[in-house]
């Protein structure tokens, strides 16, 4: 059987953390800024998770 091929979309946003965990970055952060208040851009800079039940989904898209 051949191998599994990782989903290249996924392997660009996502990575995992250290206790294997899934960080993602915030959409709404690539264009259309000047409306967007500055304390709105600063949080949407920082990283978050991945909620715990997209999880199964993204493990699998990156073949883990």
């Amino acid at each position: 059987m051949p191998k599994m091929k990782t989903k290249s979309s996924a392997k660009k946003r996502f990575k995992l953390t250290g206790n294997g965990k899934i960080k993602r970055k915030h959409a709404f952060k690539s264009h259309i800024l000047t409306k967007k208040g500055t304390k709105q851009k600063r949080n949407l800079t920082k990283t978050g998770l991945v909620h715990e039940s997209d999880v199964p989904n993204i493990k699998q898209q990156l073949c883990l």
